[in-house]
């Protein structure tokens, strides 16, 4: 966790070294629970948006080595020796919690769309993190799934989203 935080970090970096000033987070899945986290740290994030975000990786990090057998198979753990410690890697997994950083984000943007029919991320999640949150705007997509980032009405929402962010935003 901590290793794809420092990542979004990095990117975020090389932006503001290009000449960006504005940056807005945008994540699906593990990436909107990043990006919550990440917008947590970095005060300077204008806002965030997420879709299919978990609220935490309790289901991770309870059966850590079928976890990690999966981050294998799928290609995002290719070493073998990674981690040096599966106790340590779950533990860091239960301390990364996009629930508990949710609330950082004070009164920044936050849009959160979830799937009505989400199988691996349960819609509570979402409640959850909009629960949370001093002002979100939360919108549950009747009968979209996990792969709501190509479901052209979360597509639309989102971009719609942006646009007034970015107009409601200018300095």
């Amino acid at each position: 966790m901590l290793g794809w935080l420092d990542d979004v970090a990095r990117a975020i970096q090389k932006l503001r070294d290009e000449g960006s000033e504005r940056i807005w987070l945008v994540g699906s899945t593990t990436g909107g629970s990043l990006a919550i986290m990440a917008a947590a740290r970095d005060p300077e994030i204008r806002g965030v948006a997420v879709m299919a975000p978990r609220a935490d990786f309790d289901d991770w990090a309870s059966d850590p080595r079928r976890f990690l057998q999966h981050c294998r198979n799928v290609g995002v753990v290719d070493d073998e020796e990674y981690p040096s410690s599966v106790n340590q890697w779950s533990d860091e997994l239960r301390q990364h919690r996009a629930i508990d950083s949710v609330k950082d984000l004070g009164s920044r943007p936050l849009l959160i769309l979830h799937g009505t029919n989400d199988r691996q991320v349960p819609p509570d999640d979402a409640r959850h993190l909009a629960e949370a949150h001093h002002s979100p705007e939360l919108r549950l997509v009747s009968g979209a799934d996990h792969r709501i980032r190509h479901d052209p009405r979360a597509l639309a929402v989102l971009l719609g989203w942006l646009e007034r962010q970015a107009v409601e935003s200018v300095d």
